[in-house]
């Protein structure tokens, strides 16, 4: 079974199902650069300007020719020229990982909306940045289309990253799709305004005097 949920645009629907993945997402190669270390553990945060994919695995990543992709952020603007009329039929998506700039994106891409998918890889549960960078998206760079949360995306995130706008979630391989779906529905009525609701709960209701 699937392990992609999709939120439905059509109220008379359930919130969301279970979907087929119908993009294929391209993955970097190992690098072979040795990962920054701090108290014997690897750093899960990367620091501004500070590299983080090598121009050999930019060179070496495979890409098919026919078919949608979901590229890396990195590899999407070394190589965009080449990608370009693949971008402009609507076949080509990008994935960024959480300590990358949304800006950079931007800077070579300006009408986000050319792209019909743009994916946020998370690589720990705990790391929050996911939020902000769909918030982001969907309020300051004004992003319509499928945004998609991956990596290690769990049951009990998916309510708060649809209030963040996202629209789809890749639920990590060894857990179910089918009990995250049933997430969405924890809760009723949010009390803060957010991308999904932008008016905080006191301006959606009248009380009595």
């Amino acid at each position: 079974m699937s392990n992609l949920i999709q939120l439905n645009t059509t109220s008379s629907e359930p919130i969301a199902k279970i979907a087929e993945n119908n993009w294929l997402t391209i993955q970097l190669p190992a690098s072979t650069v040795e990962a920054r270390k701090q108290a014997g553990k690897v750093v899960l945060f990367k620091l501004t300007g500070e590299e983080t994919v090598t121009d050999t695995q930019i060179a070496d990543t495979v890409i098919p020719a026919t078919g949608k992709m979901i590229v890396p952020l990195s590899v999407f603007i070394a190589r965009k020229e080449a990608l370009l009329s693949r971008i402009t039929s609507g076949e080509i998506g990008v994935w960024l990982d959480t300590h990358e700039l949304l800006s950079d994106l931007v800077k070579n891409q300006p009408d986000l909306n050319v792209l019909p998918i743009i994916a946020v890889h998370v690589e720990r549960f705990a790391d929050g940045r996911i939020f902000s960078l769909g918030t982001l998206l969907r309020t300051r760079y004004g992003y319509k289309n499928e945004l998609r949360a991956t990596g290690d995306v769990l049951r009990d995130q998916l309510f708060f990253l649809k209030r963040s706008g996202f629209s789809s979630f890749l639920i990590r391989a060894d857990r179910s799709a089918q009990d995250a779906l049933a997430s969405l529905g924890d809760f009723t009525v949010p009390y803060q305004g957010a991308v999904d609701e932008p008016r905080p709960v006191f301006t959606r209701y009248n009380r009595a005097v």
